[in-house]
């Protein structure tokens, strides 16, 4: 498998969208799992081993159900690392966000155009994927990048969860198409930044992308190559000097259930270096 770079200059592999994503723009996260998780523990009995093990396979079959609809398999050794990463995640305050200093703000009547941010250099878990469609390459890109999370590491822990799980994105010279190729990244907690676990996956590589110039719009709904292309071309629009950004590659950032009819995302273009 080509292993790609992903690195926030542009420079790196494919492109893509944040955690599991589905054909219909829908996509299984640990968010999209809360309510079920809720109903889950508030009948699962005394805590026995049995009772464990249950409700393990119940969040298997029900990721199974609803990837299904997607055209995506989710293989039987996914339940333990769905199960770690729902009863580690159960709240927001749970979730590390990549840190950034704010720039400056674009605003038009009231409403938010644009950010500029400033983004350390810090270590990502990188996966570029060529599965047929766009979405598979998401979903088995993040769930390959769940495992990592999930103890299959060097320390043989579960590493924590950040917020956005971030996809690159790579178009045609005319910002019409989506390039099949699609790299999933997920940021190291700041427990893990100075001495990254390795992964056990040598098809996710650990790089140090740069400090970078960002300018990101936020924009709701699924994210799918429609919509993606639709952010691309909007932004552009919005930028003052879209010259100065790197106009090949991209990046959207996901932060809440992407199945949800209200996710929250946003397109990020990277200034050029």
């Amino acid at each position: 498998m080509d292993r790609g770079g992903c690195q926030m200059n542009g420079g790196g592999g494919g492109g893509g969208s944040g955690p599991v994503e589905g054909g219909g723009g829908g996509m299984i996260t640990l968010e999209d799992l809360e309510s079920f998780t809720e109903e889950q523990q508030s009948d699962s009995g005394n805590g026995s081993l049995e009772d464990e093990e249950e409700d393990s396979d119940r969040l298997l079959h029900y990721w199974q159900d609803v990837a299904r609809g997607h055209q995506v398999e989710v293989a039987n050794e996914m339940a333990e690392p769905i199960q770690q990463l729902t009863s580690n995640n159960n709240g927001r305050s749970n979730r590390e966000h990549i840190p950034f200093t704010l720039l400056s703000r674009k605003e038009k009547c009231g409403e938010l155009l644009y950010e500029k941010r400033h983004y350390e250099k810090g270590h990502w878990a990188c996966i570029t994927m060529h599965e047929e469609t766009y979405e598979q390459s998401i979903c088995y890109g993040f769930m390959r990048i769940m495992r990592y999370i999930c103890q299959q590491n060097s320390l043989g822990v579960y590493l924590g969860m950040s917020l956005p799980i971030v996809t690159v994105v790579r178009t045609d010279e005319n910002h019409s198409a989506v390039a099949q190729g699609v790299t999933v990244a997920y940021y190291l907690p700041t427990d893990h930044q100075a001495q990254p676990p390795r992964p056990h996956d040598s098809d996710i590589i650990i790089e140090i992308w740069p400090a970078a110039i960002v300018y990101t719009r936020p924009f709701t709904g699924p994210t799918n190559e429609l919509t993606i292309v639709d952010q691309i071309h909007t932004m552009a629009e919005l930028l003052e000097e879209p010259a100065v950004c790197v106009n090949d590659s991209f990046i959207v950032a996901g932060y809440t259930n992407p199945a949800h009819s209200q996710r929250q995302n946003e397109i990020w273009f990277l200034e050029r270096r």
